[in-house]
């Protein structure tokens, strides 16, 4: 017998320069085989936020050497995403019909780029973003998605988001 397709899924925010960036990478370690990941922009910064590509390197052992902030424009033509994950409420609140009815659910994350504190705090502060991406990501790849019907999925999908709210203080050390 086959192995399943891999799903398709697309993590979006605004400036895909850090929690979409984080969600990509995380997504393509932990869900490898099974998830095809990508990630996008509503308004691309055009650039990785060099503490993204630090803590995946860093905390992850992730070479996200090729990561680039993109538009969601790109996906436009393909591939269709099984799901779309927004990482942020603005994306939430833009986020552009997908063909194919893909699950879309919110995961909000607080924006660790506009974080202020002393660079330390700051590498901290995404580390603790990095750290509620993964968890999400971990509970929705232990989910037996190809044994449950597409309205318990999306239901699962969604609840994922409103698991764990993050704190906006430095986690103390």
């Amino acid at each position: 017998m086959n192995p399943p397709k891999p799903y398709n899924i697309l993590f979006l925010c605004t400036g895909n320069s850090a929690r979409s960036i984080l969600g990509e990478y995380l997504m393509r370690r932990i869900g490898a085989g099974r998830f095809n990941a990508h990630s996008a922009g509503a308004r691309p910064s055009g650039k990785v936020h060099p503490l993204s590509l630090r803590v995946l390197r860093e905390v992850y052992k992730i070479d996200a050497v090729d990561a680039r902030s993109k538009s969601w424009d790109e996906f436009k033509e393909g591939p269709h995403f099984d799901f779309v994950i927004t990482v942020c409420d603005s994306a939430r609140e833009s986020c552009p019909v997908w063909p194919g009815q893909p699950i879309i659910a919110h995961w909000s994350s607080p924006d660790p780029a506009a974080f202020e504190g002393t660079d330390e705090e700051k590498y901290k502060f995404f580390i603790s973003v990095a750290l509620q991406i993964q968890r999400r990501i971990e509970l929705f790849c232990s989910l037996p998605l190809e044994k449950i019907d597409k309205l318990r999925m999306t239901e699962l999908t969604r609840d994922i988001g409103n698991r764990e709210n993050l704190d906006t203080k430095v986690p103390s050390a």
